[in-house]
């Protein structure tokens, strides 16, 4: 079972991910703040965070890279900020992928499997190796 953590201020958004996320089949777990969402990193072990980048207190370009200090989990931007320079940022602090609010359940899903797919081939490279 693929686990999804939602990392997002604000209540509403994380209850709709979680409800457009259940068909999936995915456990998901949704958090409200930025320290909460690295903590959650550390004891739930996701294989893809969704993250949205407006939070108080600690950013998501600061939960980001906290999070690439000790796991590698592919990291989805989901935020209504729509600047190339906000989006080129948030890749250079370690983020994974990209997507604007709103957007449909139906491309997020098909981001997370792409991102969850490479993940996944880049894991068995690596027993390769």
């Amino acid at each position: 079972m693929i686990k999804i953590l939602v990392i997002d201020d604000d209540p509403a958004m994380t209850d709709l991910l979680k409800l457009l996320l259940r068909q999936t089949g995915a456990e998901i777990r949704t958090v409200n703040d930025g320290r909460s969402g690295i903590n959650m990193t550390k004891t739930f072990s996701p294989q893809i965070i969704i993250l949205d980048l407006m939070m108080p207190e600690m950013d998501g370009w600061q939960v980001c890279k906290e999070i690439r200090t000790f796991n590698d989990v592919p990291i989805l931007i989901l935020s209504a900020l729509d600047s190339p320079g906000l989006v080129a940022a948030a890749l250079d602090a370690g983020a994974d992928d990209y997507l604007i609010k709103p957007v449909t359940s139906s491309v997020l899903i098909a981001h997370i499997n792409n991102l969850i797919r490479r993940a996944l081939k880049e894991k068995q490279n690596l027993a390769l190796c």
